[in-house]
């Protein structure tokens, strides 16, 4: 099985609603591929500092295949992106990406997410960014979380006040030659602790598991 040479593929979280997962096969590639393409977010409003949903819906759904795959296939132990699927009902409605850059020393993790605007407006995006901060203080010994959000997606910004995260000061950005002004959020152990609003449940976070996020299996 892949899963023996690509041990992340083993790694599932699930709350309530949702699960985190890769994709098991082409097919579920492409489903979140037509769910990008059918819309992620306002067209008038880019929420992202890479304009990847810019050029119309079929490339939007190019760029979401290519960018799995050189998210696993660039995979780095000691710089890594954990792309999470999130599947509603067996479909892939968004993603949800936790990352860590010498994750073992610094002990801080980043997030990034999408949801397809038919499916916006539920809750999801606080579900499944919780399910990752969990994997990240419960699973990993994370010791903070960071995050941001570009002024106008106060859905972002929203998710991360409901989830303890404080701001974090502010920088400016450069996206499709326009200035914008991004908020930094910073969540802590201790205020991950005080907010946890979802039970998740960690599957197949085992030693290889570990091993690939640059962390030394448990004795």
């Amino acid at each position: 099985m892949l899963a023996d040479h690509l041990p992340i593929l083993r790694l599932r979280l699930r709350t309530d609603r949702l699960e985190l997962r890769l994709p098991q096969h082409p097919d579920e590639i492409a489903a979140l591929a037509d769910t990008a393409a059918a819309g992620v977010h306002d067209p008038g409003f880019m929420p992202f500092s890479i304009p990847w949903t810019a050029d119309g819906p079929a490339a939007t759904a190019r760029s979401v295949a290519l960018w799995y795959h050189r998210a696993v296939g660039r995979w780095d132990a000691k710089d890594w992106g954990y792309p999470f699927f999130v599947f509603h009902d067996g479909d892939p409605i968004g993603v949800q990406v936790v990352a860590g850059k010498d994750f073992a020393l610094t002990r801080e993790v980043d997030s990034g997410s999408w949801i397809g605007r038919a499916h916006q407006g539920n809750g999801y995006g606080t579900e499944m960014r919780a399910a990752v901060l969990h994997l990240a203080f419960a699973g990993l010994g994370a010791e903070t979380a960071r995050s941001g959000s570009y002024d106008g997606n106060d859905a972002s910004a929203r998710v991360s006040r409901r989830l303890g995260y404080r701001p974090d000061g502010e920088e400016f950005h450069v996206v499709q030659d326009r200035r914008r002004h991004l908020n930094r959020w910073r969540l802590t152990r201790a205020d991950w602790e005080a907010h946890r609003t979802h039970d998740v449940a960690i599957d197949g976070l085992d030693g290889d598991v570990l091993s690939m996020l640059g962390l030394d299996p448990p004795a």
